[in-house]
């Protein structure tokens, strides 16, 4: 449960980040943050206690990491302090980190039986994109045996629009009608 709340925080930051000052900055600021907590566990103590004030602890926040941090960052930390939520910043960096740290490039491979036109290339390609909320090196593999269709696999997820997938399909389905 923890780390569906943390993962819905970090989604949230970073698409209100994103707007002011990009997403790349807004993972590396929240790696670095990370860092620090780390490095200085008296300070990420001090965000933990419950017995300082909300107040206490945004004065801090302002002082020490205001010249360092957007106030992208500085808002987000605020709202988790108010929401009672600061003992979740590290499961957010953490899930920040594995999940955007490879930058927003991310290959993948689209296979098609027959060359494509480049104008639909490009189609597939900003509908991928924005399905996986990712920008895409795409690259292109022909492949006969799918018979026609594509099959797109972006990191370890396979798209498959093929018709030899959709032939294997009806032939699975035919294997379980009783006659």
């Amino acid at each position: 449960m923890k780390q569906i709340i943390a993962k819905r925080y970090a989604e949230a930051f970073l698409g209100n980040a994103q707007e002011s000052v990009g997403r790349q900055k807004a993972v590396e600021e929240l790696k670095s943050l990370k860092i620090i907590l780390y490095s200085n566990p008296d300070f990420a103590d001090f965000l933990y206690n419950p017995d300082i004030t909300a107040q206490e602890k945004l004065g801090v926040i302002d002082r020490v990491l205001g010249p360092y941090f957007s106030e992208a960052l500085r808002f987000f930390l605020r709202l988790l302090i108010e929401k009672g939520r600061i003992a979740l910043i590290a499961d957010i960096c953490d899930y920040i980190r594995v999940t955007y740290s490879h930058g927003e490039t991310v290959e993948a491979v689209l296979k098609t039986s027959y060359p494509l036109d480049l104008g639909l290339i490009e189609s597939l390609k900003l509908k991928l994109e924005s399905k996986f909320q990712k920008e895409l090196n795409l690259f292109l593999e022909l492949d006969a045996s799918l018979l026609g269709g594509v099959q797109v696999r972006v990191g370890n997820k396979v798209i498959d629009g093929s018709v030899r997938r959709r032939l294997e399909e009806l032939k699975e389905k035919l294997k379980a009608v009783q006659v």
